[in-house]
């Protein structure tokens, strides 16, 4: 055969060598493969950039056209229509077609067209209908300028493309995959597009972000244009309606509530997170009832929610269309300037064709009164051939013809002998003279409108958004995310157990110690009495290092979690203290938290999780002239250095034992915590407004909207509702001011409080469904102003100042309080506060506050004297002569 012999034969010399030969495609079989990628790019998956639509889509949307009567057709016969041009199957033509109607903007619906919330499919195509919407036939639709070509057999017409004059594209979004690449343009907001045609057409910059039906929180710092490589988060909206019940309003893009149920429910089984029960309450809205187990933190489950299930996911956008035939890589903002310039030209050519009808109109009507008028059709008379009909009417038009804008043609002629006789005896010269001047100023008009196109265009988009943006503003809310690191929000769901002698560690030796519980993400720190350290994954059983002394759940970067140590350095050698954290080394890898000598043995240690420095009892044996054998040391003279340094030395003489003597208080400076209006997160970074420094006890104070007043230590995980209205840290002997409306007895009240239960959300309002929180203060001696409204045929009372420390004494939180008037008011201001002097703290405790980040030697400790014993130099420097400068530590990942 002719393919054969086209085939690249293996030289003879390397036959004997060769079991298999590479040979080229060629013939039929070179260009199928090319033909079939180009076919499905082009023809099936990627949307053209003029219209938005791909092949299937323009095809229905012109059946629907050709159907329009302005009533609904039964979708069935939409689709059979739709198979006159496209060469497929009715199945995914009805699947495309319920795809464009769920998007609520070019069909109007009719039936059960399914529920893109909860994912319930459609109807059957002949159960439902559809018709086009009043957007969709003023935008997508002009024949007079749609370019058309023949369908796939030649019987019928299609568009090329139909000449969309809106950005279709961004609005309603487009996902494909092809042969060999793909394309996901994520929807944007219907009136954000157009705002931002406008700038574009005034020559401004623009950014436009995304907008997803199923609306959703979404966190755009990383979208990229649309481009590829870029990526957007999308989240549920996520609200705790008590202690033990979350509810999910709104789903992310890209999911529907039996998925998101499903994930969750997936995520309890692995015991990632642990929920009671779930129910689905879902129906034009969404709302998703999560119930919790008594005593598991909500905040907590939610971040676990984010991090473990669908409630959170990644959207990876890729911007793909076709132009020329060809697929061509843009962004979002490109896409709209190209979209926004072809509307453009559009319109120019609409109103071109405009214009050349309205002059084709007054050129025939400027005929036809010339034409009666002048009595021409009486010059026809005499005439016996057509001939001489066109050529006596010809002459009889000529001396009139001067200011018309053109020749008068035979064609002209011909339709001055179609009028009828009635019409030219009740010929009105009044009245064509009107319709001569509407045309004229219908063609001034369009005239106007092309040299002034710019403008037009902006009048044209504002329009459309005047008729068809109502209802249609942003549904996704645009946020920040914090990244919720997995490990803090997992279930501790098993649990951790040691064989300390022989150096085991997992979760399967539960005939040994148990530890903790832990979650199978989780990392694990040990310590042996050797001074080594290693950290690991938690796995069903490791081996560490015999002689274990400590073990516990390893949180990276915890730089207030201090472990203090005293060993020995080698057999015979001087015995070290030091105090260390360790923020992250490299997972499985042993660490010498001592100088690695043959031996060494750790003496004392213990784990700190909030930095405590103990006082510990140092007892030597009686060896030669040692006359001091027995002393205290205080962890908390003691600089935190890094891991790996060598510590200060305690007694060159042998350590009999050493004992807890006084447990300590934490060294650590108190912790400074931001609050991060964006993310609406606790933090420690330095981001957003600063609550205060907190110590161990110190407690924060949320005041919502709702009237709900709660104290509670501060953790990041903290989630706060966009309701809150106070967040500071808690005074608890600053009294809060509350001025609000009391629904049954339809007046303001003031009342004066204190928190009296810690730890507890507290209503300070009346539970009446009309009462409201008007205002709320915790300044120490708050004053307002009250503005009355009018009576009628009153005059208006004027404002009264009331220093509310003066109007109500302090009471209890469940009080009414009092009435603060009995006149209408208008408005409620609060003005500065009066003086006050602030009561000052207790003094603070003895114990020297340490520098958490100071990385200093203080001097070497004396153990053995009244004096300190002087270490070698090298130990002052914080350095070990063996190993030479502290390593550094590596991230754990």
């Amino acid at each position: 055969m002719e393919e054969n012999e086209e085939l690249n034969e293996v030289p003879k010399e390397n036959q004997e060598d060769t079991q298999d030969t590479l040979t080229k495609v060629t013939g039929m079989y070179k260009d199928w493969f090319l033909d079939y990628a180009s076919y499905v790019i082009l023809e099936r998956a990627v949307p053209a950039i003029e219209d938005g639509f791909k092949p299937v889509q323009r095809r229905i949307m012109h059946a629907l056209k050709e159907l329009d009567d302005g009533r609904y057709n039964k979708v069935a016969n939409v689709v059979g229509h739709t198979m006159q041009y496209h060469p497929h199957g009715d199945a995914s033509i009805a699947d495309a077609m319920v795809q464009i109607g769920q998007k609520d903007l070019l069909i109007d619906t009719q039936g059960n067209w399914g529920n893109i919330l909860t994912g319930d499919s459609a109807a059957a195509s002949r159960y439902i209908e559809a018709r086009l919407t009043k957007f969709a036939l003023e935008v997508v639709f002009s024949p007079k300028i749609t370019e058309w070509q023949l369908s796939y057999d030649g019987r019928k017409k299609e568009p090329v493309n139909l000449p969309v004059k809106f950005p279709l594209l961004l609005a309603q979004g487009a996902e494909g995959i092809a042969v060999g690449l793909s394309t996901k343009v994520l929807p944007h907001n219907f009136i954000e597009l157009i705002d931002a045609s406008i700038k574009h057409l005034k020559g401004q910059k623009f950014t436009i972000y995304p907008d997803f039906p199923t609306s959703g929180i979404i966190d755009i710092s990383n979208y990229n244009d649309g481009l590829r490589g870029g990526k957007i988060r999308v989240r549920a909206k996520i609200h705790q309606q008590d202690k033990n019940t979350l509810v999910i309003k709104e789903i992310p893009y890209g999911t529907n509530t039996s998925s998101l149920i499903d994930s969750i429910l997936k995520a309890n089984d692995k015991g990632k997170i642990k929920i009671k029960k779930i129910e689905d309450n879902t129906a034009a809205e969404v709302e998703i009832l999560i119930h919790l187990p008594p005593g598991l933190s909500p905040d907590k489950t939610i971040d676990a929610l984010y991090a473990f299930t669908s409630c959170e996911s990644s959207i990876s956008p890729l911007g793909c269309i076709i132009e020329d035939n060809k697929p061509l890589f843009i962004g979002v903002t490109e896409m709209l300037q190209r979209s926004t310039e072809y509307t453009v030209e559009l319109l120019k050519a609409e109103l071109e064709i405009q214009l050349g009808e309205l002059e084709e109109q007054w050129h025939f009507a400027s005929l036809e009164r010339i034409f009666i008028e002048n009595r021409i059709y009486r010059d026809i008379e005499e005439e016996e051939t057509w001939e001489g009909v066109i050529a006596a009417i010809d002459k009889g038009l000529a001396p009139y013809t001067t200011h018309l804008k053109r020749k008068v043609t035979e064609d002209d002629i011909v339709r001055l002998t179609e009028i009828r006789i009635k019409r030219i005896s009740k010929f009105d010269l009044d009245k064509a003279q009107q319709y001569l001047d509407s045309l004229e100023e219908r063609i001034a008009e369009v005239k106007h409108n092309l040299a002034n196109l710019i403008e037009f265009a902006i009048n044209y988009f504002k329009s459309l958004k005047e008729k068809y943006g109502k209802g249609r503003e942003r549904k996704s809310e645009i946020r920040i995310f914090d990244d919720i690191e997995a490990t803090k929000v997992v279930i501790r769901n098993t649990k951790l157990y040691v064989n300390r002698e022989e150096g085991f560690v997992g979760t399967s030796l539960k005939r040994d110690e148990y530890v903790t519980d832990c979650s199978d993400i989780d990392d694990i720190i040990v310590f042996t009495n050797e001074g080594k350290m290693m950290i690991a994954k938690v796995d069903s059983k490791i081996f560490v290092g015999k002689n274990i002394i400590h073990v516990a759940v390893f949180k990276k970067k915890d730089k207030r979690t201090i472990y203090n140590m005293i060993y020995k350095d080698g057999k015979g050698g001087a015995s070290y203290i030091k105090r260390f954290n360790v923020t992250g080394v490299t997972r499985d890898k042993p660490y010498d938290l001592t100088t690695g000598k043959p031996q060494s043995e750790v003496l004392y240690f213990s784990a700190n999780p909030n930095g405590e420095a103990e006082v510990i009892t140092v007892l030597l044996r009686q060896v030669g002239s040692v006359k001091k054998l027995k002393w205290d040391i205080d962890f908390a003279d003691v600089l935190i250095k890094g891991r790996a340094s060598k510590g200060n030395i305690v007694t060159k003489y042998s350590v009999k034992r050493i004992e807890l003597k006084e447990k300590g208080v934490s060294t650590l400076k108190p912790r400074k915590i931001w609050f991060d209006e964006i993310v609406r997160r606790l933090n420690v970074d330095g981001r957003g407004e600063l609550l205060g420094e907190f110590k161990g006890d110190d407690m924060l104070l949320v005041v919502t909207q709702k009237g709900v007043a709660k104290t509670f230590i501060p953790n990041l995980s903290t989630h706060f509702d966009e309701d809150m209205v106070v967040l500071e840290k808690w005074n608890p002997n600053k009294p809060l001011s509350a001025i609000y409306f009391e629904g049954e007895k339809d007046r303001y009240y003031v009342k004066r409080f204190m928190i009296e239960n810690e730890n507890k959300e507290e209503l300070f309002i009346s539970e009446h469904p009309k009462s409201f929180l008007e205002l709320v203060s915790t300044d120490w001696r708050p004053v307002v102003e009250i503005e009355f409204t009018k009576p009628r045929g009153k005059d208006v009372k004027p404002n009264q100042i009331i220093d509310l420390e003066d109007f109500i004494s302090v009471k209890g939180i469940k009080a009414l309080g009092n009435q603060l008037t009995s006149d209408k008011v208008k408005n409620i201001n609060a003005l500065e506060p009066l003086p006050f002097e602030e009561p000052k703290e207790n003094e603070a405790s003895e114990i020297e506050v340490v520098d958490e980040e100071n990385i200093e030697v203080k001097e070497p400790l004396d153990t053995d004297s009244p004096k300190t014993e002087t270490g070698d130099q090298e130990s002052k420097k914080g350095k070990n002569p063996e190993k030479g400068d502290d390593e550094t530590q590596t991230t754990l990942f």
